[in-house]
């Protein structure tokens, strides 16, 4: 499913037009990306849980020379799916 398929699936389910489902979608992806961005978590009780994880140095391998390259730290955002989302996918 697209991004222009998911706004038609939102609008159907909801009841709300095709602008205000794509505003709505725009507003939560936002709104996510902006509460990651700060360093905090976005729980969705049976949905899932959003989040930014630490992931460390590490050394790495240049493809097309082989030599040995550093991989600097960097954050990462997350999800972990919930209890319902996964028993809805069973």
């Amino acid at each position: 499913m697209n991004k222009s398929e998911l706004i038609n699936a939102i609008a159907t389910h909801s009841g709300l037009t095709k602008a205000e489902a794509e505003r709505a979608l725009s507003a939560l992806v936002q709104t996510i990306g902006s509460t990651l961005k700060a360093g905090d978590s976005i729980a969705l009780v049976g949905f899932g849980t959003f989040e930014v994880k630490e992931r460390a140095e590490r050394t790495g391998r240049n493809p097309q020379t082989g030599e040995a390259i550093t991989i600097a730290a960097a954050k990462i955002p997350s999800f972990k799916a919930g209890k319902g989302l996964k028993d809805a996918v069973q």
